[in-house]
Order: C-alpha cells, then sequence, then structure tokens
C-alpha cells in the first residue's frame, strides 16, 4: 500500500498539473467511493495547488480564481498517479482521467480500493468526514514530543500497532514504522504506555527521519509502486530492519528478527531494541 512518502513522492511528481485548465473528468469502473457528483463539475475549472493529508492528495479547483470545490484522490491498495502530456486509451485499469490543457492525470488502480471524490471544500463533508480520523502529521510543529508522549500515555496497545493506527502521527507505514521503532531503540512489543518522555522523543525524532529520508529516496517500491513519471522508488535498499530477517544487524552485527503483529510483519533487532 502506498503510504505517506509514496503519496508525498506523488504530489512532488504531479506538481505540473497545477495551473492547468480542466477539459473534462472521465470515470471507468467503480472505485471504493462515488465521486458524489457528476464528472462535469470539474469542467472549465483550473487546478489550484495540491496538497497532501495523510495518504490523501487534495486538487482544489479554481473559479475565476477563487477556490470552489475540489477532488480528493486516495491510491488505496495498488493506486498510481501518472501524469502524462498525451495519454494513450485507458486500459482496464485505469479509472479515472482528468483531462487538462497541459497533460492528463490518471488513476490507475488493478484492485480499485482507491477513490476521488467531490467535495466543496477540504474542511467541509465528504472530505471532512474522511479525515476526520487522521492524527497529527510528522511534521506539523505543533506536534511537540511532549504531545506524543501525552498520546502515548493513554494507549495501552503495542507501540508497532499504535504507529500503524495512524491516531498517533499519519505516515508510519510498516516499513517505516519498524525502521522508527530500531532507530530509536525501541521494542515493537513494548506497551505505548510504557514509553518514557526520553525514549518518546526519540521515537518522534526517527519517525521524522526516516519519513524524510524514505521521500528523498523517491519512496519504496515493493511490488508496483511508481511516481507520476514512472520512477520506481530506491528506500526499500536503504531499509535499516524491514526485509532483513536473519541478516546482520548494521548496528550491533546481531541477527535481525521477524515477527507477526496484527497480521503484518515486524522486523527488530532484539540486541538494538529493549
Amino acid at each position: 500500500m502506498p503510504e505517506l512518502p509514496e503519496v508525498e513522492v506523488t504530489r512532488l511528481s504531479v506538481a505540473g498539473v497545477t495551473g492547468a485548465r480542466v477539459l473534462g473528468l472521465r470515470l471507468g469502473k467503480p472505485l471504493r467511493w462515488p465521486l458524489g457528483a457528476e464528472p462535469e463539475v470539474a469542467h472549465g475549472r483550473t487546478v489550484g495547488e495540491i496538497q497532501r493529508r495523510g495518504k490523501y492528495l487534495w486538487l482544489p479547483l479554481l473559479n475565476a480564481g477563487q477556490a470552489d470545490g475540489g477532488l480528493l484522490w486516495h491510491l488505496g491498495m495498488s493506486g498510481s498517479l501518472s501524469w502524462l502530456a498525451q495519454a494513450p486509451p485507458a486500459g482496464p485499469h485505469d479509472h479515472a482521467d482528468l483531462h487538462t490543457d497541459r497533460g492528463t492525470l490518471r488513476l490507475t488502480d488493478p484492485r480499485r480500493f482507491g477513490a476521488v471524490v467531490w467535495s466543496p471544500a477540504l474542511g467541509q463533508d465528504p472530505a471532512a468526514k474522511l479525515l476526520a480520523r487522521l492524527g497529527p502529521e510528522p511534521f506539523d510543529p505543533a506536534l511537540t514530543p511532549q504531545g506524543f508522549h501525552a498520546a502515548l500515555r493513554q494507549r495501552r496497545v503495542a507501540i508497532k500497532q499504535a504507529l500503524l493506527s495512524g491516531e498517533l502521527v499519519v505516515g508510519a507505514g510498516n516499513i517505516y514504522a519498524s525502521d522508527a521503532l530500531f532507530e530509536a531503540g525501541i521494542d515493537p512489543r513494548t506497551r505505548c504506555d510504557r514509553i518514557a518522555a526520553a525514549r518518546a522523543a526519540r521515537l518522534l525524532a526517527a519517525v521524522q527521519r526516516v519519513l524524510t529520508e524514505a521521500i528523498a529516496a523517491g519512496g519504496s517500491t515493493l511490488k508496483d509502486f511508481k511516481d507520476a513519471h514512472g520512477t520506481v522508488g530506491q528506500y526499500q535498499g536503504q531499509a535499516r530492519v524491514y526485509g532483513r530477517e536473519g541478516q546482520a544487524c548494521q548496528r550491533c552485527g546481531g541477527t535481525i528478527k521477524r515477527l507477526v503483529q496484527g497480521q503484518r510483519a515486524t522486523y527488530y533487532c532484539p540486541g538494538c531494541q529493549h
């Protein structure tokens, strides 16, 4: 599933759509949620600056220079966006095309868990409802170590599962949560409310560092992720522990282990994470 780094990389790679005039919106097979309006609603509007919230992308649409609704995109489990100067005919898995005077923004999603939803504003339903349960952004200055620690103290679940929930901080998907916990020296099974303030601060810094590195590496491509220009991510090749079961720890030389938490694989170093 594309996580925050992959969605941020996608946002950066489709920046060329900003300022484009919409010529039409084509929808294919039904996606996870309906558009919620007629496709013609986007016609003739100008695309504003693309934004990301969690794993969602918001394309504001302007009418005479004023914000006038927009499209909320989600890549689902296996979706990707392409920015095409000249779009070929849509294939069986190409479920949404935003045609503009600069090119076509195409959502390809074999499993159809992605979505394109019309909303009158980011702060109004349905966008507001879809975003309501998201935790704070990892790079938001309002997310302080003190606030992060206070949120941890309210939870009695394992820290790895809490990170994956997205309620403490959005974006720490399976790969990045494993690597951040390694960076912070915390066993993934540790209960949230047993993590002291200093360790919580180290963990938040580790999450931010790992996500920054992942964005710089173009995200992770384990199966089919590509940015809007077809470039694959490289982070998986520099992962600290994820996918490295049985290999030597880069820090202590011990053996990387694997366990399953909440039906998700977790990788960690018993010697470095306590």
